[in-house]
């Protein structure tokens, strides 16, 4: 089994080593991870014709091989596929510092780089953990990560992924865990959870201020939410109240729609093209 590990917050983040460290003990692990922050790019690759992406070696503790990539981590994945790094089985990302749940799923890097990898036809593991003190739409501040408990996700991370990776599926998968952030022994178990609406905590407002000696120039001054109490059955009710968050993340589909606009809308396409 060999293992691709990414994640959207750089080479040098602390949960991608520990995650990484608890992922070669299944298997053959290479890192390919992005050379700075690339927290809610989701799935993107970015203009490649302008970043004209590079890609240098890296050194983690307990991991043979690392590299550093210019560019998100989607595109790490996607580099991956096209065999740089050599070709891979599984792909795991993350320990994300900020739970990746309800909307944050959709504009969530670690999430995007598992859609990538599923897009290849390789199945991805996201890995992510509460931000108690302060976690906002699937980010955690640097300064809020003291006492971050990385062991606890990773070896969540490491009993979902040898799982995984003992009848690995024939059509290939996306796994979501979000971990709370505390020691094993205080974990209440698992649930499996449905995407929610929301994430514990929300950005509220935005506004606009005026750059000083600028014209039409602003700045945007954002405000966060208090936390909200979310609803059991969903990903971020379940791991706001300890449990192990696991989410199986379905394809995105075409669908037959079956409201007047759409029928308005195909109707006047009819007349034009027909």
């Amino acid at each position: 089994m060999r293992i691709l590990v990414t994640n959207d917050d750089g080479i040098d983040s602390i949960g991608l080593h520990v995650l990484a460290r608890a992922m070669a003990e299944l298997g053959d692990v290479v890192v390919a991870a992005p050379d700075r922050e690339y927290s809610g790019y989701g799935a993107a690759f970015g203009p490649l014709h302008l970043i004209q992406p590079e890609v240098h070696r890296a050194h983690i503790d307990g991991v043979s091989e690392a590299w550093s990539v210019t560019g998100p981590p989607a595109l790490c994945v996607m580099f991956g596929r096209l065999d740089l790094f050599g070709a891979y089985d599984l792909v795991v990302a993350g320990i994300n510092p900020g739970a990746n749940v309800g909307r944050s799923v959709y504009h969530s890097g670690t999430v995007g780089a598992c859609l990538t990898a599923r897009n290849g036809g390789v199945s991805g593991v996201a890995v992510s953990q509460t931000v108690e003190s302060f976690g906002v739409e699937g980010q955690g501040f640097d300064e809020m990560l003291t006492d971050q408990h990385w062991d606890t996700a990773a070896t969540v991370a490491k009993a979902a992924v040898a799982g995984l990776a003992a009848a690995l599926p024939p059509d290939p998968v996306v796994l979501n865990i979000n971990v709370p952030d505390r020691e094993l022994d205080e974990l209440k178990g698992w649930r499996r959870t449905v995407i929610g609406a929301a994430p514990p905590r929300s950005m509220a407002t935005a506004q606009l201020e005026p750059r000083k000696g600028h014209t039409d120039a602003f700045r945007v001054k954002m405000d966060w939410g208090e936390p909200v109490e979310l609803p059991p059955h969903t990903d971020g009710g379940a791991v706001m109240s300890g449990w192990v968050s696991l989410g199986w993340l379905s394809t995105l589909e075409a669908y037959a729609p079956a409201f007047a606009g759409a029928a308005e809308a195909e109707s006047r396409l009819d007349g034009l093209l027909t």
